[in-house]
């Protein structure tokens, strides 16, 4: 547990940033518990250093009395390369998206597959989970499925475009989980795999301000389903609306953001962030946008 008269300094790491809504919740959470807490965002472009210099700016962090920094696209498979220690879940996963730096040791964890778990189990605690269709096989999809799994999800049906990539993640994870049912899926099979199935999750970019519209035809979606996006700007996306419309059940992007910066901020700290007091801010900075919540 750390001491609570200490300060600490953490920063982000990643390609354009400076509009994350990392720091401040961070910061933010860091006042609401007495710390004296400060947060950088470490933009590659801003900077003009490349991702593959990840490990020159770990030692430069080090070097400068970082307790930790956050790592985000494209560096989080970059850094493994550069860690003393890494967790099992982010081991398992490839990926690390937060790493504390300790008596000069860089230790590495993924809150992606954590975050989603506890956006998952406190903003559907009463989901079912036995078969899940889940769109988008990349580096935040395979966090998620892992956290699905990890809820106890027997049968996941994995859609991507990309269907090599989509038959990998597939055989990953039925390594990582030999009594699950994983499968590769494209888009056209969706009319025939939701009626079989409990729930709904996206994990592409569509949706998102640059990228607007829905990942698949509404109609597919029943009053039975629930449904979760990753996408948290804006918050309420054309597939949360939808899906709310149909009589769904849904979770908001802006859950797995919040449970990603509460598992952060504990690792960084030793302190349990108060994630709901940390969602309602999260909502501030969202709405402050001019976003829809």
């Amino acid at each position: 547990m750390s001491n609570r008269a200490e300060s600490f300094l953490v920063g982000l790491i990643g390609d354009g940033v400076m509009p994350s809504l990392t720091p401040l919740m961070h910061e933010r959470e860091g006042d609401r518990q007495g710390l004296r807490y400060l947060y950088r965002p470490i933009d590659l472009g801003e900077i003009g250093v490349p991702a593959a210099a990840i490990g020159d700016l770990l030692k430069a962090a080090f070097r400068l009395g970082f307790n930790g920094l956050n790592i985000t696209h494209p560096c989080k498979q970059l850094v493994l390369n550069h860690l003393d220690e890494v967790s099992p879940d982010a081991l398992k996963l490839g990926a690390v998206n937060t790493v504390v730096i300790r008596d000069g040791r860089f230790i590495g964890h993924n809150t992606d597959s954590s975050g989603f778990g506890a956006a998952l189990s406190s903003g559907l605690p009463d989901a079912k989970l036995t078969r899940v269709v889940q769109l988008g096989a990349g580096g935040a999809g395979s966090a998620v499925a892992y956290a699905l799994l990890m809820a106890g999800t027997q049968t996941l049906d994995l859609v991507d475009m990309d269907t090599m990539r989509c038959a990998e993640r597939a055989v990953e994870l039925s390594g990582l989980f030999p009594d699950r049912t994983i499968t590769a899926r494209t888009t056209a099979e969706l009319p025939r795999l939701m009626p079989l199935a409990d729930g709904l999750v996206h994990c592409t970019p569509t949706g998102m301000a640059a990228h607007p519209g829905t990942p698949l035809e509404p109609s597919v979606l029943e009053s039975r389903h629930w449904v979760a996006d990753i996408v948290y700007r804006p918050i309420e996306t054309e597939l949360v609306r939808e899906a709310k419309a149909k009589g769904c059940d849904v979770l908001d992007g802006g859950r797995m953001a919040v449970g990603q910066a509460a598992d952060s901020f504990r690792i960084f700290t030793g302190l349990e962030a108060d994630a709901e007091r940390m969602r309602a801010h999260f909502l501030e900075l969202v709405a402050a946008e001019g976003v829809t919540v």
